[in-house]
């Protein structure tokens, strides 16, 4: 192995520490749309919502089991009773009960209560399949929302990336006009410093080198704004350094004209607004089963203990026992089972109105799905007419940037020789810079109508996969 002086080895790690902090990632498309997925406030929030409805669900499911209770009290207490009315007011008044005795005591002993209570609704009319049902559609409808959500975030981030990489691109069409009119201004000033052209052309080179960077600020400003906007989009902290994949400027998509009819039927949002609709119909069939009664099934095992003997009364007031344990045990059991019904015989009348207004709501929410579905089927339509005219700009661009190119390199290469004005060239000047932005333009909006033609149809695949 060869070996280095410090100095040498620290020069070689200082060099290669510096060529690796200058090789900046490149942010592909794909990596950002995954980076929003991942980040996005939104999508987190609406897949916490999905969690909770399918929780809802596991629960609503629950509900078909029947009520189990258990009880168990010890107590210490007295049991004297009267005779006379009583009634206990919110649950605030004992249960004590014993002989009645001519005057009060203050005999306390142990007692206790066990119970089992088991309650079942065994048979409602559907009311309870109907309401999992509707919990299933809740559920259905926050898992479309969420892949809508997601959908449109793909899109917004698509359209966020190709905004700033136009930007990027005109920023730096912006800064080689700028050179060309410091370029310009150094053979202007020249030529007036010899006395071959008035004084004057340096005051008009002057402003088109303040009105270069004036443009150049500006599209700096355009950048930085597209950074953020898409920073936020991808929920990370703002950058002005992204380095962009360039192939959205190298070339167009490959398949702009698909021959496939493009469909809607599939749109995330469509399927989220009848998902919307799924549940008012659901919600108004649940409401139905109100109209009926339940039947339910019923079980009560009960087991009592108590320090007071049975033959404690007013002629044996000592027949009790201090004795936790007498007092706990089990002493006195008893059961019942039973069926019962339950039918409010006026809710007819409020369930019908309840029902009658769940309809509207559905039809309303039928006319808001036609109204969307409405807007994506012109928005399709209107995305084939701007792939046309955005390949039209694509090819024509390149033509306007070479006439304009040679027109400038004329127009310089005459004034250099005294054979045209400033006037000319400045005009030259402008058409050259024109052309350079129409040309990152062109580029830029043919992969934008193909994303509109993406967002219409609901395949963002028909964008990504290009």
């Amino acid at each position: 192995m060869k070996r280095y002086s410090y100095p040498v080895l620290l020069l070689i790690i200082t060099i290669g520490s510096g060529l690796q902090a200058g090789a900046q990632q490149v942010l592909t498309l794909q990596d950002a749309i995954q980076t929003a997925l991942t980040n996005y406030g939104t999508i987190k929030a609406k897949s916490n919502y999905v969690n909770a409805a399918k929780a809802s669900v596991k629960e609503t499911n629950a509900e078909a089991l029947p009520d189990l209770n258990i009880s168990a009290q010890q107590d210490y207490g007295t049991i004297n009773g009267q005779n006379g009315p009583l009634y206990g007011y919110r649950g605030l008044s004992v249960a004590s009960s014993g002989p009645v005795l001519p005057n009060q005591n203050w005999n306390a002993a142990f007692g206790a209560l066990y119970l089992t209570n088991i309650n079942w609704d065994f048979y409602s009319f559907g009311k309870i399949r109907e309401k999992q049902k509707v919990s299933q559609s809740i559920l259905n409808s926050n898992e479309n929302d969420l892949a809508q959500e997601k959908f449109q975030q793909q899109v917004r981030v698509s359209a966020a990336y190709l905004n700033l990489l136009a930007a990027q691109r005109i920023v730096k069409s912006q800064q080689s006009n700028l050179d060309r009119a410091l370029a310009v201004r150094t053979v202007v000033v020249t030529r007036v410093k010899t006395g071959l052209n008035a004084g004057v052309d340096s005051s008009l080179a002057n402003a088109q080198v303040s009105n270069a960077r004036i443009a150049l600020t500006s599209a700096q400003d355009y950048e930085q704004e597209q950074a953020n906007q898409l920073s936020q989009l991808l929920g990370v902290a703002p950058s002005n350094a992204y380095v962009l994949d360039t192939q959205y400027v190298a070339r167009i998509p490959a398949a702009l004209y698909d021959t496939s009819k493009q469909t809607i039927q599939n749109h995330p949002l469509l399927k989220y607004y009848q998902s919307r609709i799924a549940i008012s119909d659901e919600q108004a069939k649940y409401l139905h089963t109100f109209n009926y009664p339940t039947f339910s099934l019923f079980g009560i095992m009960q087991d009592r203990g108590s320090g007071f003997h049975n033959d404690y009364s007013a002629a044996n007031p000592g027949s009790y026992s201090h004795n936790y344990f007498d007092g706990v045990g089990f002493q006195r059991s008893n059961y019942l089972i039973g069926v019962g019904v339950t039918w409010n015989l006026t809710s007819p009348l409020r369930v019908r109105e309840q029902v009658n207004a769940q309809r509207f709501n559905s039809k309303g929410l039928q006319d808001e799905y036609g109204l969307v579905e409405q807007r994506l089927q012109a928005q399709l339509l209107l995305s084939d007419a701007k792939i046309k005219n955005a390949v039209t700009n694509y090819v024509e661009a390149p033509i306007q940037l070479k006439a304009a190119t040679e027109g400038y390199q004329q127009k310089t290469v005459l004034y250099k020789n005294g054979l045209s004005n400033i006037v000319d060239l400045t005009q030259a000047l402008f058409t050259l810079n024109r052309a350079e932005t129409d040309r990152d333009v062109a580029y830029n909006n043919v992969w934008q109508a193909l994303l509109l033609k993406a967002a219409a149809s609901g395949d963002i695949t028909l964008f990504i996969n290009q």
